[in-house]
């Protein structure tokens, strides 16, 4: 099952990052249960080798790319982020190490796999994946729009995309480019 969550994660990470035209040192916050999609409850099933497939199939797409991840803790960290220090060198940086029950497994993984992790009480990110309900719009720049992927579901959690782009300010919408 882990070879088809990661496989899952790797094409929705994919079609993302094509939707949403994102570039190198593009940032990406990905809000993953676990236990959602092991098929479980969220918060009640935490899964470190499913939170590791997912972040596998995730990761390995956006390091291709160069595009930063910034993995969402669960609301026992008040949904802190976990990224690499260098794509956010001016950011207040918060003390706190996810754990699986505290942070969740997603977190975790994130954690433990880069270079130089940090946390962060919020981003604002250019893109995201809500993988089982976990609400990520808090950490996405305005404005968020909602992005139809080919798959809808990441194991059995429910799989919501996001894509920013910048705010209309006066006049007609007509006038505006969606190639920003």
């Amino acid at each position: 099952m882990n070879e088809e969550i990661y496989r899952q994660a790797r094409q929705a990470a994919s079609e993302l990052c094509d939707a949403a035209k994102l570039k190198k040192g593009d940032i990406m916050v990905v809000g993953c249960s676990s236990s959602e999609v092991a098929g479980g409850t969220i918060g009640k099933n935490s899964s470190l080798e499913t939170a590791e497939a997912v972040f596998k199939g995730i990761y390995e797409v956006l390091q291709s790319r160069e595009i930063y991840l910034a993995a969402q803790c669960c609301e026992h960290l008040n949904r802190a982020i976990i990224v690499e220090r260098e794509a956010v060198p001016n950011y207040e940086i918060v003390n706190v190490v996810p754990q699986p029950k505290a942070g969740g497994s997603f977190a975790t993984t994130a954690y433990k796999t880069f270079k130089n992790p940090v946390a962060l009480e919020e981003i604002k990110a250019d893109a995201g994946l809500d993988i089982g309900g976990t609400l990520i719009g808090m950490h996405l720049k305005r404005v968020a729009v909602p992005t139809r992927l080919s798959l809808d579901h990441i194991g059995s959690a429910i799989l919501l995309a996001a894509r920013t782009r910048p705010k209309y300010i006066g006049g007609c919408r007509a006038v505006y480019s969606d190639n920003l």
